[in-house]
């Protein structure tokens, strides 16, 4: 589905973002990426939806690659992906149903179909009650919800989450996992970007460690930067 060939990623001649990485994501899988600030997973993610691109190799994504696919596919492409971000991307300026129906708007899809698929993704994160809100008159799980509604609202075959519990509480974090969870039960895949690893001991998804643009053996991460706990 998603596979990283021999990837070099050079943003200076002394900065390699990513160095010779080699990964596979599976379909349907639930996958966390870890690995301290300037590790190479933000930079990862963005070559997924090919808004960066390899200065060595090839990243290949659902049938499309990094070598061959022509401008105007992109978009095509995208449409298959979802993203959500740390800190939620909204627009201040719409409501709830307003931000996530965008995100179809865009694509020229009619307007039955919008109110259909907005008012679905919107129950599917338990935020049909707040479709008349504001960002501002939410909390940051609750602007996460609706950041989650408009990225699955394409329906993706993969939901990428960098750094989505960031600033969110407690009780949002847990509530965040839990969906992004159900998500993954009907058959998206996740690739999720985090720092705590106290959220990684909750699931058995798969976990792929970056060091320096490297791709290395989670343990080690865990010993050297989360303080040796397994």
């Amino acid at each position: 589905m998603i596979v990283f060939k021999n990837v070099y990623k050079y943003y200076k001649k002394d900065w390699v973002a990513l160095n010779n990485l080699n990964i596979q994501i599976e379909k349907g899988q639930f996958n966390y990426l870890i690995g301290r600030s300037g590790a190479g997973k933000s930079t990862l993610m963005k070559m997924i939806y090919m808004e960066l691109f390899p200065t060595e190799g090839e990243v290949e994504v659902a049938g499309f690659s990094t070598k061959t696919i022509k401008q105007n596919e992109i978009p095509l492409l995208r449409r298959k992906i979802g993203v959500i971000f740390q800190d939620f991307k909204l627009l201040k300026d719409r409501n709830v149903y307003d931000n996530v129906a965008f995100a179809l708007q865009v694509t020229g899809e009619r307007y039955s179909s919008i109110r259909k698929k907005t008012l679905e993704a919107l129950a599917a994160v338990k935020m049909s009650h707040k479709r008349n809100s504001f960002p501002y008159q939410l909390s940051g799980g609750e602007q996460q919800k609706v950041a989650i509604a408009r990225a699955i609202i394409k329906e993706p075959f993969i939901l990428l989450a960098d750094e989505p519990t960031g600033n969110v509480d407690p009780e949002g974090t847990k509530d965040i996992l839990d969906l992004l969870f159900e998500i993954n039960t009907r058959g998206t895949a996740i690739l999720m970007a985090t720092h705590d690893y106290s959220l990684i001991k909750k699931s058995v998804g798969k976990v792929i460690g970056l060091r320096d643009g490297k791709s290395v053996n989670p343990d080690d991460i865990f010993k050297m930067e989360f303080g040796g706990q397994q």
